[in-house]
């Protein structure tokens, strides 16, 4: 029961989780922030996104299994307290709030960017602000409504996907020329991987951060109804989706267009149809990705709120944020991170081309730290059950196997970052920011809270 005798509602329904586990990584990821990735791998960026996928995978079946064990709102810092010390929970905690506010100011970029392809002269910051606004009125009304429009933007997003490679594969059928020639841009402008593995290992950077948000499905366990059932069902399921979704619209988009003439400047889905000649295609894209930076914003907006709800309950954040309106919503927390991501419409202003590149480089160091903690906490979690022979409903496959498979891909990740030039600031950032946590925890425990 919370200190104001108010608990959170479990309003979230099987068809939400669904859609939350899928909106909160089909956005800025997909649409926008891919088309870096390829340019580094080319034709072999499907692949990238098949090897990525196992890893998150992976990563989702540890964080299943504990969720189905104790489906606590916040779970994934209450599982660091739990199983790893208060030390790693301040840590996993703070570092997902911190990476989710950022993830929060990179979509507000994006919104902006997207509105100039309608409304060339619009400043990008005043879109940013609008947006801003709406989305935190929906999560302060209560959780199903933010269930709710989560679920409608992200059929939005699943349809489109799903209408452009039907349209492309009637493009490819009718108007590229005999099958099977017209695949040929898929290895004619430099092979299937024409940077080489470099590139190829390149674009897994950037196509990791495409991923981020999946484990959002995590963080809704104290709100799920009959979460045992619901989150196993939406685990397993939103997997192989995201990866169809993934694989096969930049399968569609590289076979009717060469890959090597996709630009940096705005999302390559659009891009792809206004060249091609086919503008009514290419507003619809827009409202899609316009729709799905939205979705991924909502989503960021309703986990940080959250997760600052589960540290405040944990003694790690101020007992202020424990506080829950009428209706089950943690409002000073939704609030205070809203109030944050207004810093996203300040550099917007001052950095309207630089700032989503930025943000997403030191996004994808604080994702990173989040997976590799659930991969820790996991193998402490299995290895307190085993030792005292409890048995959990939702196993993962290859426990410890796929444990230390996914902390050698993670660090790999973090290598390659230092390569990219817009992402070393980040690597050179990451233990500067663990070193402040650490201090932030000592000063916490010093004050006796």
């Amino acid at each position: 029961m919370d200190e104001n005798n108010v608990e959170m509602k479990r309003g979230l329904k099987n068809r939400h989780l669904q859609m939350i586990a899928l909106g909160g990584s089909i956005g800025t990821g997909l649409f926008y922030g891919s088309a870096p990735a390829l340019q580094a791998a080319g034709p072999s960026l499907s692949l990238a996104y098949i090897v990525g996928g196992i890893i998150i995978f992976c990563v989702m079946r540890m964080l299943g299994e504990m969720v189905v064990d104790e489906p606590i709102a916040g779970s994934f810092s209450y599982f660091a307290n739990k199983y790893c010390g208060e030390f790693w929970g301040f840590l996993s905690g703070w570092n997902y709030w911190f990476c989710y506010i950022l993830v929060s100011m990179s979509e507000l970029a994006a919104v902006g960017i997207y509105v100039n392809f309608w409304l060339p002269d619009f400043p990008q910051w005043i879109a940013a602000l609008i947006c801003i606004g709406i989305i935190t009125v929906v999560n302060l009304v209560n959780v199903r409504s933010y269930g709710e429009v989560e679920f409608g933007m992200t059929i939005i997003k699943i349809t489109a996907i799903i209408a452009m490679m039907i349209f492309g594969g009637i493009i490819i059928a009718t108007q590229l020329g005999p099958f099977p020639e017209n695949f040929s841009n898929l290895w004619a402008h430099g092979g299937y991987m024409p940077h080489g593995l470099w590139g190829f290992s390149i674009s897994l950077v950037i196509v990791m951060f495409s991923f981020g948000g999946i484990e959002l499905v995590g963080i809704t366990a104290g709100e799920a109804e009959n979460p045992s059932v619901t989150i196993p069902k939406a685990i397993n399921n939103v997997i192989w989706r995201i990866l169809l979704f993934y694989i096969g619209a930049w399968f569609v988009l590289m076979v009717i267009y060469p890959w090597d003439e996709v630009g940096l400047s705005g999302s390559p889905f659009v891009e792809i149809f206004s060249k091609m000649g086919i503008p009514a295609a290419a507003n619809l894209l827009n409202v899609v990705v316009l729709t799905a930076a939205v979705s991924v914003y909502n989503s960021a907006m309703y986990s940080t709120s959250r997760m600052l709800y589960s540290l405040a309950k944990q003694n790690n954040a101020p007992k202020v944020f424990s506080h829950l309106t009428r209706s089950g919503v943690p409002a000073l927390p939704t609030l205070l991170s809203s109030l944050i991501t207004l810093l996203a419409v300040v550099l917007t202003y001052l950095f309207p081309k630089e700032v989503f590149m930025y943000l997403m480089s030191v996004v994808i160091i604080a994702i990173v730290i989040s997976w590799f903690t659930i991969v820790l906490v996991h193998l402490n979690f299995r290895r307190k059950k085993n030792k005292q022979g409890e048995k959990t409903a939702f196993k993962t496959y290859f426990y410890p196997y796929d444990n230390y498979l996914c902390i050698v891909f993670f660090i790999f990740v973090i290598i390659m970052m230092t390569q990219i030039p817009d992402m070393r600031l980040a690597v050179i950032i990451l233990p500067i920011w663990i070193i402040l946590l650490t201090i932030g925890y000592v000063i916490k425990k010093r004050s006796g809270l």
